[in-house]
Order: C-alpha cells, then sequence, then structure tokens
C-alpha cells in the first residue's frame, strides 16, 4: 500500500511538471504572437503551481513591458536576476525597464577595498560558494591521502602542497559562502508599484513627507512597524511607507 502511495505520487509530480512543460511552450507562443496579457497568466499560473524558475520570471518582465507596465516589468526582471545573477540579457532588459522610471536616484560611491570585495563574492551566490567549498575541501582530502600514501619524496611534496593550498580555497570560499548568505538575508529589496508615493519621515500619515517616489523605482526595506516599512535608497535616504505600495522581491 505504502509503495502504490509513493508511485501515486511521483505520477503526480510528473503530470505536474508535464503540464508546465506545456504552459510554458504555450505561453512562449502567445508572447510571439504578441498576446502579453494570455502569456502572463500561463507564467503566473506555472507560478501558482510551485514552479519557479530565471526563465519564467524573465519572460513575466518581458511580456509586462511590452504592455508598458514599467513596476511589473521591473519586478520580475529583478526576482529573475535574483535566481540568475549578471545574466547579461536580463541586465539588458531591465536596463531599458529601468530608463521608463521617473527617479534617478544616485548610488554613494563605495571604497576601492569595497567594490574589490564586491566584484569578487559577487561572481557566484552564497550557494555556488558553498558547493565550491565542498569541492575544495573533498580535494584536500584526496590530496592528503595521497601524500600519505605516496613513496616518492616529490609526489609526496607536491601533494602536501596541493592539499594546503585546497584547503585554504575551501576556508575562503566557505567564508564567502557565509558573508555573501548574510548580506542576502539582511538585504531585502523591493518595488514600488504607487504611481507617485509620499515617504514618511515616521510610520504614520500626519508625520512629515521627506521625498517622494515613483513606480518602479527599487528600495531596500529595513524594517516593518505594524502596516509599514522602512525603507533605504541607495542615495542613503531613508523614510517610511505604507506596506501596499510595494511588493518585496524575494518572497519566491
Amino acid at each position: 500500500m505504502k509503495n502504490n502511495v509513493i508511485i501515486f505520487i511521483l505520477l503526480l509530480g510528473l503530470a505536474g511538471t508535464a503540464q508546465n512543460e506545456t504552459n510554458f511552450e504555450r505561453a512562449t507562443v502567445a508572447y510571439n504572437e504578441g498576446a502579453y496579457e494570455k502569456a502572463i497568466d500561463l507564467y503566473s499560473g506555472i507560478l501558482e503551481s510551485g514552479q519557479h524558475s530565471a526563465a519564467i520570471y524573465y519572460n513575466l518582465g518581458n511580456s509586462y513591458y511590452k504592455l508598458n507596465d514599467v513596476p511589473n516589468s521591473i519586478y520580475y526582471y529583478e526576482k529573475a536576476l535574483l535566481l540568475s545573477p549578471n545574466d547579461p540579457e536580463i541586465l539588458n532588459n531591465l536596463g531599458y525597464a529601468q530608463q521608463m522610471t521617473l527617479d534617478a536616484i544616485e548610488v554613494l560611491p563605495e571604497t576601492g577595498l569595497s567594490k574589490l570585495y564586491k566584484s569578487v563574492t559577487d561572481v557566484l551566490t552564497f550557494d555556488q560558494w558553498a558547493y565550491l567549498g565542498v569541492f575544495f575541501m573533498f580535494l584536500f582530502v584526496i590530496l592528503y591521502i595521497v601524500f600519505y600514501y605516496a613513496y616518492y619524496s616529490s609526489r609526496k611534496r607536491w601533494a602536501f602542497i596541493g592539499s594546503l593550498v585546497s584547503l585554504t580555497a575551501a576556508l575562503v570560499t566557505v567564508v564567502f559562502a557565509f558573508v555573501q548568505y548574510q548580506d542576502y538575508n539582511t538585504y531585502r529589496p523591493a518595488i514600488i508599484f504607487a504611481d507617485e508615493i509620499g515617504i514618511q519621515a515616521e510610520p504614520n500619515t500626519t508625520s512629515d513627507e521627506v521625498f517622494v517616489l515613483h513606480a518602479g523605482t527599487k528600495v531596500n526595506v529595513l524594517e516593518e512597524l505594524n502596516n509599514w516599512k522602512k525603507i533605504a535608497l541607495t542615495d542613503g535616504k531613508t523614510g517610511w511607507v505604507s506596506s501596499d505600495n510595494l511588493k518585496l522581491l524575494k518572497d519566491f
């Protein structure tokens, strides 16, 4: 009986996967035919089934872009970028969508050391750094075994040096994975969806308005209080906005 249940669950999973693949193909056909709203419905249906990928979010971004829906196009491009960092096509289309936003926000200058750190750690995601760390640790074990059992001194020497390099690389990549993971958890990006919204100095409507944002602008959520979120811009400005006026990007 137990085996029958497992088989039934597996068959359901395969059927769901096949259906999603069919819907993805139908959505792509609809997009190519200019039926962008139909494509959005089909892609969204795949997401509602529990399957998500950079390709689905990217295609949703393209569909909304064709409909001149700036905030939704940026929202889905940014979600695709979270799953596939540094993808040139996503970055390119995201850049086009961002040109249609009204807010021009400067980025605070970074120090040379900070730029170097980000350029290195952003090459891979935290899970990719972790996998690389496991690989180097495995290599360290193999080389240490070679060193331990090798008969010739030259082979011992090279195996020993290789094992030390592998161990060092494993430690460095694990540190990078941990740092990236911490950064990922503390960084909570969101997209503003209100056409125009005043950002308050405090989490209430009676406080002073410190600046104004428009649809499509990307912000970082620092904290929450009731139905309000404290946000920060890349230029260092902070303020409070009602939660109804933005969407978090990491709500997978």
